[in-house]
């Protein structure tokens, strides 16, 4: 490949070098040019051998030019490097390899397009690799711009711009046009490889190249305008003209409209003048061409000049004395038999049968007419005109032979060969190109086309092989320039070419037997016209759609169009009746224009994938996972191809969008599982990898849903081999929570356990093992937060019940040090009777008291509970109730937070969780405190009655008498507790502590009035002291309104009241008020007074009277008192 492009850019070189030097030597810049011996004029000089340096030296001093001083200095300097003397310093261009001749320049040489070279090829001297810089050269002997000349091919430098000017030369002295022209050959500079779109024919025996095609196909041109009556050989003095066609072209703006060339020969003149530039042939070879036909028309009457057969004619009606040198005359020669040899044997549209033999003959004589320009003169000359002779009798008899049902002589089918044809058809297509600019269409583009019908007879072009020709060279074109303009045309052309029913009879028997047989790596293939010519573009555009990412990830406008043109392709491929083979055959009818969108999709998938993965590979993964970045550019990628390639592709495929968010799901899936499989415990790595793939994931499914309906999106989705990330997390997750939850256990149990009950200050009095309780707690939540794998709402319940289940253990915790009601109220003393009766055997029965008395440690551990101890237990027990409420907003805040809207993929709670609602996730925490809360204030009330006021409360009351020990002496140590009470106590608790005193208080009074023992005696007047009391008693708690509320005071003061009531009753009504409630057997029950029969029983027992004691002996054998 590098080899052909230096080979045509030499090639391009050599004419533009040719079209320089006829410029200056045509042009009035040199006074005189002195002929060599033996030429007359230009035309018989070959320009290749005359020295560039030595014309232009000439035309800058004014002087004469020898030309045969100019083609020695050129073999003199032919071993010496091109100089360059633009500076201070000369430049000289070395014939070396540049990765060894130092620092490399500094700006990258053009692109050389791709080109078949010609078999019969002169390379200039000297090759043109980088300047390097090299002083203490004369500039005299500085090389000329030839070195930069320009062709169709190649461009100028604009640092090489300068050296081209001439003062003597006008033409360019508009700056602005010079700028013009220079866009213009920057925009050309830039030419892309079109290897890929070659069509598929075979190659020609004889070798002859693109130089070669072209030339010829002009001269058809030539032969079809001729038929026409179009063919004027142009005036000899019109290459005096000081500005060529080609110049003018050169100078003019690119705007500048053509029509001036068409006002100087207007009509098929102008246009075949046009043709002649775009094509690129000399004005000699056109005159030559011209006059040429017209001799080989002439004493031809009848004969049209396109049913000539053109390479012979020119070969008998063109001598060697119109040619410059013989060098030139045997190169046109050559190319003249090439295409005998090609069109009549080589690539024919019909065998030669029983005239096979003639094919070998007409090898000796093509063979015996080029051996004759090595003969002696005379020689050569006789054997040379034999040979034309005989070569026009059997040449002619096969150009004429019927080829596609036209009758006999009416069209000369030398060309009809369908590999040969098309090839010039090519050329001649080409020429709709505009010289300057490849990537602009020539504004004479229509006439050009209608003026190319007149070759269809010739070259056995129809409808359907021109659109198809036309459509091949527009798409290689825009391969080549990269302009939409023409792509746009292509398409449209591609449209143009009708598919197999529109087509006539005629023309599908002719498409049908136009076959070429092309040589693959392992066997030859069969292949039809459009195959060659649409399998290229079809192959190419499925090429780049196969990697649309890379090839069109600026533009999706081209992209679009190039899926029109593989789609319009492959329809008419798929029409083809034969194909390569049966495998071919099969896949091709096999798959639809949407199995072929999905094979872009995957195949540009895939490669864009695999460029993702060698761009993760380059990245620092030291902070992030490989897979984390990969999840994130593999989001990326799905984005901009839902963004910019899909609204494409959907429009030939509906689910184009899930194709792609699947298969980049499965392609990501495949270097996800491992990692998946190995993943036991929460790492950086999983933390870091989780969130980017299920972030992925869920915009995957949200794709989906938005490309589809609800019910097929579903459906699709569920068809997704789901990376069940949430599912693996949960686990990890959860077996974090519970390490957590173990950890805060531990905690709890230390935290208690170095629990001293102290309060933190005067402000917070709580203690402090509930703050540490919390800060670790808070510090789990964070953590559990913190992490950034996705979760369900199970790894939620499950953290809500470890917490809760702390809270319990440290509820339970604090109460469990508490001594039980029993220990601190003293043991019920024996029920005895007032009367003085000795000899009656005391008989107590089980239930009515309980002998147990608390042990010393016991007694300690009570001792130890102190009522600011209780309280600070209590004002802890109420922080962390109170707080719990503020962690549990603060969890579901942070959970709504990381768990949105859920949609999709999103699943309800699972029947274990349905009741497992923001109201009741710390329910249990809640219920246990609130009874340690409870359980401490009976405790506390109790304490305080029974245990720390025993002695002027429970022992020293209503002793020896009501009158003498009444309750005042009780309110003085209850209000100092009390008031002990309230200074420690939270505001909130006060109430419900205060009410347990109260309750406690009660109780004690009801102790020594129902069991205050033996020393303990009422009577009914006794009662109404007792009332006094107990509104003392209310009025305490009450306290004008600062303490209890009056209610809740009389409903606790209601059922001592009844007690002290039921003592103001006389003996007798209170004895048949038990008698009636049946006695024994009724215990338990009500009586009419409303007591049960134990509370009636005490109170007789603590009557002062004989009645009572007599009933008490009789009825139920109690003893006496012994006080």
């Amino acid at each position: 490949m590098e080899e052909e492009n230096n080979l045509e850019l030499l090639q391009r070189y050599r004419r533009d070098r040719r079209i320089l030097l006829d410029f200056i030597l045509s042009g009035s810049l040199i006074k005189k040019v002195v002929m060599p011996p033996g030429a007359v004029t230009l035309d018989d000089v070959d320009l290749d051998q005359v020295s560039v340096d030595y014309v232009l030296n000439c035309a800058k001093k004014g002087g004469m030019l020898e030309l045969s001083e100019a083609i020695r200095d050129y073999y003199e300097f032919i071993g010496l490097p091109q100089m360059n003397n633009t500076g201070s310093v000369g430049e000289f261009f070395l014939v070396t390899n540049p990765e060894s001749s130092g620092s490399p320049p500094r700006r990258a040489p053009p692109s050389v397009p791709e080109f078949t070279p010609s078999p019969v090829f002169t390379p200039p001297p000297v090759l043109v690799p980088p300047p390097v810089l090299a002083s203490s050269i004369p500039d005299e002997e500085a090389s000329s711009p030839v070195v930069s000349s320009v062709s169709k091919s190649q461009s100028f430098n604009p640092a090489q711009v300068q050296e081209l000017t001439i003062d003597d030369i006008e033409d360019f002295e508009d700056d602005d046009d010079v700028e013009e022209v220079n866009d213009i050959r920057t925009s050309r500079r830039n030419r892309n490889d079109a290897t890929d779109l070659a069509v598929g024919l075979p190659s020609f025996v004889t070798g002859i190249g693109d130089d070669d095609l072209r030339e010829t196909a002009y001269e058809i041109l030539l032969a079809c305008a001729g038929a026409s009556g179009g063919l004027i050989v142009p005036v000899k003095e019109k290459k005096k003209d000081k500005r060529s066609k080609l110049m003018r072209k050169l100078g003019r703006s690119r705007t500048e409209n053509l029509s001036s060339q068409s006002l100087q020969a207007p009509g098929l003149v102008g246009l075949l003048e046009t043709m002649r530039v775009q094509m690129e042939i000399s004005e000699a070879m056109d005159i030559r061409t011209r006059q040429g036909l017209l001799n080989a028309l002439s004493g031809k009457v009848g004969k049209r000049m396109d049913a000539l057969l053109v390479p012979l004619e020119l070969l008998c009606c063109i001598s060697r004395t119109e040619f410059s040198d013989k060098k030139a005359y045997i190169r046109w020669q050559k190319r003249q038999l090439n295409m005998l040899e090609e069109g009549l044997i080589n690539h024919v549209a019909v065998g030669f049968a029983e005239s096979g033999r003639k094919a070998s003959e007409l090898r000796i004589l093509l063979a015996k007419i080029e051996e004759s320009e090595f003969l002696p003169s005379s020689t050569g000359e006789l054997q040379r005109t034999e040979c034309l002779r005989s070569l026009r009798e059997i040449a002619t008899p096969l150009a004429e032979r019927p080829a596609r049902g036209d009758l006999t002589g009416e069209v000369c089918h030398w060309a009809d060969g369908y590999h040969l044809n098309v090839r010039l058809y090519e050329k001649l297509l080409l020429s709709v190109f505009d010289i300057l600019d490849e990537g602009k269409l020539t504004e004479e583009v229509e006439e050009i086309l209608e003026l190319l019908k007149s070759t269809w007879r010739v070259l056995g072009i129809t409808e359907t092989i021109h659109y198809t020709c036309y459509a091949w060279v527009l798409f290689r074109q825009y391969v080549i320039t990269s302009d939409r303009q023409i792509l746009q045309e292509a398409i449209e052309q591609l449209k143009k070419i009708p598919l197999k029913e529109q087509r006539g009879a005629q023309e599908r028997l002719h498409l049908k037997s136009l076959r070429s047989k092309m040589e693959g790596e392992q066997s030859s293939r069969d292949v039809s016209f459009l195959q060659s010519f649409l399998s290229p573009i079809q192959k190419w555009a499925d090429k780049h759609l196969g990697d649309y990412h890379l090839h069109y990830a600026e533009d999706s406008v081209i992209m679009e169009n190039i899926v029109a043109v593989a789609m319009i392709s492959r329809r008419l491929l798929l029409e083809e009746p034969e194909v390569v083979s049966v495998e071919s055959m099969k896949q091709s009818t096999s798959i639809t224009d949407r199995d072929q969108i999905e094979l872009y999709i995957s195949s540009s998938i895939k490669n864009a994938f695999a460029r993702v993965l060698q761009v993760v590979d380059k990245l620092d993964t030291k902070r992030e996972h490989p897979l984390a970045l990969l999840a994130e550019e593999s989001k990326k990628l799905l984005k901009k191809d839902s963004t910019t390639f899909l609204p494409i592709l959907s429009q030939r495929h509906p689910q184009a969008t899930v194709v792609s968010a699947s298969l980049l799901h499965r392609l990501y899936g495949n270097k996800l599982k491992p990692f998946l499989d190995g993943a036991e415990h929460l790492t950086e790595d999983i933390v870091s990898v989780f969130p980017a793939a299920d972030s992925f994931e869920q915009y995957i499914i949200a794709l989906i849903k938005s490309a589809c309906e609800e019910e097929t999106a579903g459906a699709l989705s569920k068809k997704l081999a789901l990376y069940q990330i949430e599912s693996i997390s949960g686990t990890l997750v959860l077996r974090w929570v519970n390490s957590q939850l173990g950890r805060i256990l531990g905690w709890v149990e230390r935290a208690i356990t170095q629990e001293r009950w102290d309060p933190i200050s005067p402000q917070q009095r709580h203690g402090s093992s509930i703050v540490e309780v919390y800060r670790i707690v808070e510090e789990t939540v964070d953590q559990f937060f913190a992490l950034k794998v996705p979760m369900r709402s199970s790894e939620l319940s499950s953290l809500f019940r470890g917490i809760d289940n702390a809270f319990q253990v440290y509820s339970n915790h604090v109460v469990d040090k508490l001594a039980s009601k029993e220990d601190l109220i003293p043991p019920v003393p024996i029920l005895t009777r007032y009367k003085k009766e000795a000899g009656i055997k005391a008989f107590v029965k089980k239930e009515l008291f309980d002998p147990r008395l608390p042990d010393e440690r016991r007694s300690t551990e009570i001792s130890f509970l102190t009522t600011p101890t209780l309280c600070i237990q209590l004002n802890t027990l109420y922080y962390a109730i109170s707080q719990l409420n503020k962690l549990e907003d603060s969890i579901w805040q942070r959970w709504t937070r990381k768990k949105p809207n859920e949609k999709f993929t999103r699943k309800p709670l699972d029947e274990k969780s349905k009741s497992f609602t923001q109201k009741d996730t710390f329910d249990g925490s809640r219920k246990d405190i609130n009874a340690a809360i409870d359980r401490i204030c009976e405790f506390t009330g109790t304490k305080i009655v029974f245990w720390d006021l025993r002695e002027p409360f429970i022992d020293s009351l209503y002793k020896p008498s009501v009158s003498q020990s009444r309750f005042e002496a009780v309110i003085e140590p209850l209000d100092m507790e009390l008031s002990q009470l309230c200074n420690i106590i939270v505001e909130p608790l006060r109430d419900r502590i205060v009410t347990s005193l109260l309750q406690a208080a009660l109780d004690g009074l009801l102790r020594v009035l129902l069991d205050g023992g033996p020393s303990r005696v009422f009577s009914t007047s006794d009662a109404k002291l007792f009332e006094e009391d107990l509104e003392v008693l209310k009025e305490f708690f009450i306290s004008g309104g600062d303490g209890l509320p009056r209610g809740v005071v009389e409903n606790q003061v209601a059922r001592a009241r009844h007690v002290v009531k039921l003592l103001g009753f006389e003996t007798r009504e209170l004895i048949e008020d038990l008698k009636s409630s049946g006695g024994l057997e009724m215990q338990g029950s009500r009586s009419k007074l409303g007591a049960d029969t134990k509370t009636l029983l005490r109170i007789l027992c603590h009557r002062s009277d004989s009645e009572a004691s007599q009933f008490l002996k009789k009825q139920y054998k109690i003893p006496k008192s012994t006080v």
